[in-house]
């Protein structure tokens, strides 16, 4: 209990989980991220846990220094996917390792870039138990589901990234978002059938069933679209951020919405006024109008204490 409680010491702080399938954007959106991160003055590092990626050069810490997929993959003769979900294990019995690396980040906002294998959010434990572990030691994450935008032209491809969506907030059991990427480059894949509305805010579903369900293919499932459908509605959980990664104000967008979900704005000194007021009312400041009132209230309030000393 004493290890844990001084690893909760070492280890408070806010951070990102980045999960989603592979060639979702993860590893763009992270040093995107901390660009945003580093502009606004709030220290940011990277955080490497796929075996499997390219070595990020950014990366304050990378699993491949602990091991990589192909040295497991020669050692054990597994395939990649065996390999990635050894590696994952691997961690979760050697987290005193990881623990060891982040307690020299002690003040910085993490940023988690994950593996792409869908398995390891929706059914596989590893993943979720070592960011539990990270949550007991007093690291505050919020996990950004990121999930590419063009899965919104074919609605067979929307309810099944809508079902393993619900499947991956169920599983990872962290506050959770859910991002559409890749917002700028969707009209090359087609027109959606819908306004971009309906796809983030997930309106009524029994649309989009009666759209599938013109294709020869797939009116013969229509019962089983249907009831797909209505578990998402039921649970009334799946909603999207959409994101422009060359967007700043889609990029501040996204992490306003990540600060509101893991407490940031409640928790830390660098929180300001405009980030109170906009979980309190529910409206979206940006940062920018944020520290212009603010110094717009100070400004005032300073014009206010001269006038009174003067009338004295």
């Amino acid at each position: 209990m004493e290890t844990v409680m001084g690893e909760q010491c070492v280890l408070a702080g806010f951070g990102q989980a980045v999960i989603g399938p592979p060639g979702s954007g993860k590893t763009t959106y992270v040093r995107a991220m901390q660009a945003v991160l580093t502009a606004m003055g709030r220290k940011a590092s990277i955080i490497n846990l796929d075996p499997a990626g390219e070595e990020e050069p950014g990366a304050a810490v990378s699993l491949r220094e602990l091991l990589g997929l192909e040295e497991v993959m020669s050692e054990l003769h597994l395939g990649p996917n065996g390999a990635l979900l050894y590696c994952m294990e691997y961690l979760q019995s050697n987290l005193d390792w990881l623990l060891s690396r982040l307690k020299s980040l002690h003040g910085t906002y993490l940023l988690f870039d994950c593996p792409g294998q869908v398995e390891l959010y929706t059914h596989h434990p590893a993943l979720p138990s070592i960011l539990r572990r990270l949550g007991e030691c007093g690291l505050r994450l919020c996990a950004v589901h990121l999930v590419d935008s063009h899965y919104c032209t074919d609605p067979a491809k929307f309810i099944s990234v809508l079902c393993t969506s619900l499947s991956t907030m169920l599983h990872i059991e962290l506050p959770h978002i859910n991002v559409l990427s890749k917002m700028d480059l969707i009209e090359q894949y087609g027109r959606l059938a819908f306004n971009l509305d309906y796809y983030t805010d997930v309106m009524d579903l029994s649309y989009l069933v009666d759209h599938l369900t013109s294709d020869p293919f797939f009116r013969r499932h229509r019962r089983l679209h249907e009831k797909l459908a209505e578990v998402i509605e039921d649970y009334g959980l799946v909603t999207f951020t959409p994101l422009s990664i060359k967007d700043e104000q889609s990029l501040q967008k996204v992490l306003s919405t990540v600060d509101k979900a893991s407490g940031f704005c409640y928790g830390d000194q660098q929180r300001s006024m405009g980030n109170l007021m906009s979980v309190a009312v529910g409206a979206d400041f940006h940062f920018t109008s944020a520290l212009a009132f603010q110094e717009k209230y100070v400004e005032q309030e300073k014009r206010t204490v001269e006038e009174e000393t003067l009338d004295l």
